[in-house]
């Protein structure tokens, strides 16, 4: 009968599982072909994906250690070789394929990470000709990124002084092989685009993929694309294609043929020189043989025969002018006078003498329009007055008196009613030489 103490934990069997797995030499190191599917890039830089083929699958990771030395781009579908040893996952489980190292099936690495990126960059447009910047055809200024040291430095220099001397050339030294090669490729078409410069030439001898792989870098294909200098790359030898070939301005086989490209040669423009000479001389020769013979025709013809011909016509015109002058000058001297004369005509009226003796005139034909009209006021205010007069003698009081009627006053009252009065007071009566004292006795009111 089976105890209790005979049974196994999840634990304990997995880890007798996981210690089978370990021991197996076997399962430590092998090597392994299939598809890749069900890629993710985690954000620690850890990879986890499917390795299968037709028959089975696993499931395997690649951390991030390991995952920095990929030199390519893993995609879905992509058949791979994978060297790297299986372990089981105890907290799930599961057994996984843990991977050391991962290359492309059928094609080296190095190979397809350069089609890849050169993919890429043809996506972006960096390869169109329409960003390709002309040579100048004599530059004055030419920078060199490439190595102190080395045949390709040698090369440029003897072939550049030979070919053109009058250039100025100046060196910015760069690695150009090992993992900082890049970066300092980089920098030093930087501080070339920094200058003055005409050409920029970037490049470095022949050599194995690897040693060339610093001008397939991402960073300086960037780098010649965004040069405001035009830039000749001269890597390696006429086989030998890298990214900045094709997104550098101008391509050149070797460095040696960047130099040629870069510069003219003197021998080829001191022959063209005197291929110029020589057709300016004929051409000017030609042209003279021309001009004399224009110049024995014009002496043979009749009107240098007789010299006159040439210019009495011009007398002619000259005299015929003269006249015309003469003519518009006496016309225009009489509008002139006439123009004169209506203008003094028109000044003389505006003269102040002129304008003072309208003012008199106009002044003693005011004045006398003043005195009439003060005297016709004078009359009519006069009559007005002997009007009034007479109304008020008409009107005063004291014209009643003249014909024997009296005015009563009570306090300085005119007392016109018997009401007014009061027995034993005293009043007043105006008569027409004086005034009348009295006292009141008796009143008698009358019955209307």
């Amino acid at each position: 009968m089976t105890t209790e103490q005979s049974y196994l934990t999840v634990t304990a069997l997995t880890k007798y599982i996981a210690r089978k797995f370990s021991a197996d030499p076997h399962l430590t190191k092998l090597l392994v072909r299939g598809e890749l599917s069900n890629i993710t890039f985690h954000s620690s830089g850890h990879i986890y994906c499917t390795l299968k083929d037709q028959g089975a699958q696993i499931r395997a990771v690649m951390f991030a250690r390991q995952a920095q030395h990929v030199q390519f781009r893993l995609e879905e579908g992509m058949q791979v070789l994978i060297e790297g040893s299986v372990q089981v996952f105890e907290r799930m489980g599961q057994y996984q394929l843990y991977i050391e190292r991962i290359e492309p099936d059928g094609i080296g690495s190095l190979y397809l990470k350069f089609e890849q990126l050169k993919q890429d960059l043809a996506k972006e447009g960096l390869f169109e000709e329409r960003w390709k910047m002309p040579l100048p055809p004599y530059p004055k200024k030419i920078a060199i990124v490439t190595a102190k040291t080395g045949a390709a430095i040698r090369d440029m220099y003897t072939t550049i002084r030979r070919r053109y001397p009058l250039v100025e050339l100046t060196l910015y030294e760069a690695l150009v092989q090992g993992e900082k090669a890049a970066p300092s490729i980089v920098r030093a078409i930087e501080r070339a685009n920094e200058g003055e410069y005409d050409v920029l030439i970037v490049g470095r001898g022949g050599g194995s993929i690897e040693d060339l792989w610093a001008f397939n870098e991402e960073q300086v294909a960037r780098a010649i694309f965004e040069s405001r200098i035009p830039v000749i790359s001269a890597v390696g030898h006429e086989t030998d294609t890298t990214i900045a070939d094709f997104v550098a301005d101008l391509r050149a086989p070797t460095p040696t043929a960047a130099a040629e490209l870069a510069v003219p040669s003197q021998l080829e423009l001191q022959e063209r020189v005197k291929q110029q000479q020589w057709s300016l001389t004929q051409l000017l020769r030609h042209q003279l043989e021309r001009a004399k013979k224009r110049y024995e025709y014009a002496v043979q013809s009749p009107v240098f025969q007789r010299v006159e011909r040439l210019y009495e016509p011009q007398i002619e015109r000259h005299l015929h002018a003269e006249r015309a002058l003469q003519q518009t000058m006496r016309n225009a001297l009489t509008e002139k006078e006439r123009q004169l004369w209506n203008v003094t005509h028109a000044l003389s009226s505006q003269t102040p003498k002129h304008k003072l003796i309208e003012a008199r005139h106009l002044h003693t034909s005011v004045a006398e329009r003043l005195q009439r009209a003060i005297a016709t006021q004078q009359e009519q205010k006069q009559e007005q007055l002997l009007h009034q007069i007479r109304l008020l003698q008409t009107l005063n009081p004291l014209s009643i008196l003249e014909r024997g009627f009296s005015v009563t006053y009570e306090e300085e009252n005119v007392v016109t009613t018997i009401e007014q009065l009061t027995i034993d007071h005293e009043v007043k009566i105006q008569l027409k030489d004086g005034v009348a004292k009295a006292v009141v006795t008796d009143v008698q009111k009358e019955e209307l």
